[in-house]
């Protein structure tokens, strides 16, 4: 069993010292058509390490409050989602009190308001979803498959599951708060005593509501144990209390070029919870044309300044609002939801095999070389892993549904999510969802390729 992390970069193994060959498989990279929708994503993750309780994100109004600044004053309202994760730390070492996550949501209005709780997971890093090393490609219909608490949640909202632990309604009364999430994340008896929660929920509130993560260590029963905080304690911070710490490495503002780049940690409310997307050979086109034998085509996906693919296109969220010292956008698309749509068409004379496939190229911006790079052994960092649902009709015309895990290193080509034997003419569509997961990596695509003729 694996420790959690402390960062991204931590979160995937320590490169070798000389890293593998490169090969360069041509194919054509074009930007995702499509866009984000509108639902508003609360977007908690920085400071990522806690060591300071305080507040994580606060959508509060600052009237009233002693820090004003650590208010951002943005009320939701209809579909919105809730992302969170964040890492406890014993210190000193000898200090394993637990650090609670609180996730707080007040009715300022003069009626009831409903929160329909629509899919949710919260997940600790151990015991519930350590960092192991798994198979780079696994079926995984059974969900049973994750490698940390991102990628577990990933998993389970997709599924469109809700976990036990969240009910699937809350009522507030009027000018009332309450708990949406109220859990710990323990560190003692942790070697080391380090620990991480990830969590994300999909919402609808039928009234305008105020939303605030907080951070507060266990509260200490008169015997000596631990307790969770109280509704009132929670209360209490976030009136009083200042943004938590310590804080993250400040951001490079995106006009910047120069290396080398830090995209900084997100606090804030991003703009958009789907990316939905037909993939078809021109905007008012009805198929997409299979590649010519032996060559393929690929669609950029998680798009990052700096890393473009060619594309040009920045698909990282926007924020409505973010603390100033955090990301400018919601690089990496934590918690996001990309529906792809691919409805094939082999306009030949003769079969063709094709295949469909999820890869990691080599980061870049603009493509030095005409096609994406990949090593031609694997690398050690981990840049994806996460569960990828994957639906056609295949060759014998049944409709099928698979869902598969991926846990791809940097420049890993992937192995096919599948493999169509498509006959003159044939038309088949492919569909590919999957949640973002955080500890991943960006920039991904997704490939099809039609094999050589023997």
């Amino acid at each position: 069993m694996l420790p959690l992390l402390l960062s991204l970069s931590l979160a995937q193994s320590i490169s070798p010292t000389q890293p593998p060959a490169e090969v360069v498989q041509p194919q054509i990279v074009r930007p995702l058509p499509g866009k984000l929708d509108s639902v508003p994503v609360f977007n908690s993750n920085s400071p990522e390490l806690v060591l300071k309780e305080g507040i994580l994100l606060s959508t509060f109004p600052p009237d009233g409050k002693k820090v004003p600044t650590a208010h951002l004053n943005f009320p939701f309202q209809g579909r919105f989602d809730v992302f969170a994760h964040h890492i406890a730390k014993a210190e000193p070492a000898d200090n394993l009190r637990s650090l609670y996550l609180g996730i707080l949501l007040h009715n300022p209005g003069a009626t009831p308001v409903t929160i329909n709780v629509l899919q949710a997971a919260s997940y600790l890093s151990q015991p519930d979803a350590p960092f192991i090393q798994v198979p780079s490609f696994s079926n995984n219909i059974l969900g049973t498959v994750f490698s940390g608490p991102g990628d577990r949640i990933t998993n389970e909202v997709l599924r469109g599951r809700r976990q036990e632990i969240f009910p699937a309604q809350i009522v507030i009364p009027p000018r009332e708060s309450q708990m949406l999430l109220n859990l710990p994340i323990p560190v003692q008896g942790l070697t080391p005593p380090l620990n991480g929660r990830s969590t994300l929920m999909r919402l609808r509130s039928n009234g305008k509501v105020y939303a605030a993560s907080l951070a507060m260590f266990a509260q200490t029963n008169p015997d000596g144990s631990e307790r969770s905080p109280t509704l009132a304690e929670w209360q209490n911070l976030l009136n009083n209390s200042d943004v938590a710490g310590p804080r993250d490495k400040i951001p490079t503002p995106l006009e910047e070029t120069g290396k080398p780049r830090i995209y900084g940690r997100v606090s804030g409310v991003a703009s958009g919870s789907q990316w939905r997307a037909l993939l078809v050979d021109e905007p008012k086109a009805k198929y997409l044309t299979i590649p010519q034998p032996g060559q393929a085509l690929s669609y950029a996906l998680s798009t990052v300044h700096g890393g473009s693919l060619g594309t040009n296109q920045i698909q990282s969220a926007t924020m409505l609002v973010r603390y100033p010292d955090t990301a400018y956008r919601a690089h990496g698309n934590y918690g996001i939801q990309y529906s792809l749509k691919l409805p094939l068409y082999n306009n030949s004379q003769s079969p063709k095999t094709v295949t469909v496939s999820f890869q990691t190229p080599i980061k870049e911006d603009q493509l030095v070389q005409p096609g994406l790079r990949f090593f031609n052994t694997p690398a050690k960092q981990v840049f994806f892993r996460g569960t990828v649902r994957v639906r056609y009709k295949d060759d014998q015309g049944k409709a099928q549904t698979q869902f598969f895990h991926l846990m791809q290193t940097r420049g890993k080509a992937g192995e096919p999510l599948t493999t169509l034997n498509m006959p003159a003419g044939d038309r088949r569509l492919v569909q590919v969802d999957f949640i973002y997961p955080p500890d991943a990596s960006p920039p991904q695509v997704l490939t099809v390729a039609t094999q050589a003729e023997k």
